[in-house]
């Protein structure tokens, strides 16, 4: 999360399945496995039947679906802190990490300085070693990135001085690190959130400044299949504007889910409150509002992994619920919730488990799995594991 200096800074598990209400046990670390041990073909089969099952029943909002979610490590980070909000995406059939921004000599509340970061990594095989691929334009982190075509679309974000509206495109190809630019964003914006629907590079939300006391409610759009694309403003969604919420890009529709208003406090300081409604976007008929949340949810991994047709998921977060600690040090961690949203009939469902809760970070399709690349496991303490889920 964008945290401040203060309060507001946002081992390798076994395999978790998670059967009705019930977490199973851990297997103990003798029988830990690594992705590229894996065998997806029948963990896919397995998922698949399990969603239907989970998606034909009405589930009550207090228990856990019959589904099980198969999760493994990937090579972690080769920066042992690990950074929160890098850019991240698929090109050339490589996973890239770029930027992201951590506190690498001492936690924030002990006076700790946020570092950006401009190197971008590369990850060929899933078992292979993370490579030094080049270096960002700038250090930054706290955009929006997407990945399409055999590009990754990386929008907006921050340094430590200000917000960006520039928007540029990476691509690894022969072994070599390519960059290009794109038309930039109306107006500078970071912790925004965005997906692809077919060609088209939608983008919400945000702040204009790490100090703004109010968050935006821009809405646009970038076609990326025409030669010279020009990004368009949309009609907002029919709620408050917001950051850090999720996006995600399912049924023929754009989501925006959750995150965080800002109002300005008695000290002029920007107070947070957690949000848990949600809104769908269908390019012919407009915004409508969907299903609330179960409870409020920000910065969870985005844009959403996809299990269906229909369906997304909604993999931890910050519910707010510690958000009011005197002592960040004492912070627990975020949720390890998992939910599903079935777009068809408009139901959130909690179907389990992460076995690392991790926000302000990107979620990656790449070979078969979902990635969640590093990112921030509590205020101000990153996370170089770099954790795959499994699904279609």
């Amino acid at each position: 999360m964008n945290e401040r200096a203060s309060k507001n800074e946002t081992s390798m598990l076994p395999t978790i399945k998670v059967g009705r209400g019930v977490l199973t046990a851990p297997r103990p670390a003798s029988h830990m496995r690594r992705a590229e041990d894996s065998a997806p073909c029948r963990k896919l089969s397995g998922l698949a039947v399990g969603l239907t099952v989970l998606l034909l029943s009405n589930v009550s909002s207090a228990a856990e679906a019959n589904v099980a979610l198969h999760w493994n490590q990937l090579p972690s980070l080769p920066d042992p802190i690990g950074v929160a909000a890098p850019f991240a995406g698929v090109s050339g059939g490589a996973l890239l990490v770029a930027g992201g921004a951590n506190f690498p000599d001492k936690a924030p509340w002990e006076g700790g300085r946020k570092v950006w970061h401009d190197m971008v990594l590369v990850l060929e095989q899933p078992n292979g070693p993370w490579k030094v691929a080049g270096r960002l334009p700038r250090p930054l982190a706290y955009g929006v990135t997407v990945t399409y075509g055999d590009e990754i679309i990386c929008a907006g974000g921050s340094d430590e001085k200000q917000h960006f509206a520039q928007v540029f495109a990476l691509r690894w190809q022969d072994g070599k690190l390519a960059q290009r630019t794109l038309p930039s964003l109306p107006r500078p914006v970071a912790n925004a959130c965005g997906a692809m629907l077919d060609t088209r590079f939608y983008l919400a939300g945000g702040i204009s400044a790490a100090d703004a006391t109010s968050a935006l409610a821009g809405f646009y759009r970038l076609d990326l299949k025409t030669p010279q694309p020009v990004w368009t403003e949309l009609p907002s969604w029919p709620g408050t504007a917001r950051m850090l919420a999720l996006a995600a890009a399912r049924d023929g529709a754009f989501f925006v889910v959750g995150g965080v208003s800002l109002t300005r406090g008695p000290t002029g300081q920007p107070v947070r409150q957690y949000l848990r409604d949600a809104y769908r976007y269908d390019p012919a008929r407009g915004w409508k509002r969907i299903a609330d949340l179960p409870h409020p949810i920000a910065a969870s991994a985005s844009p959403a992994p996809n299990l269906s047709d229909t369906t997304f998921l909604v993999i931890s977060g910050d519910d707010g619920v510690n958000a009011a600690l005197t002592s960040p040090a004492a912070h627990p961690g975020f949720t390890n919730e998992v939910l599903a949203y079935d777009a068809a009939r408009d139901k959130w469902i909690r179907i389990g488990t992460t076995p690392a809760p991790r926000v302000t970070v990107p979620a990656v399709h790449w070979r078969e799995r979902w990635v969640i690349p590093s990112g921030e496991q509590r205020p101000g303490v990153r996370s170089p594991e770099v954790w795959s889920l499994h699904a279609p």
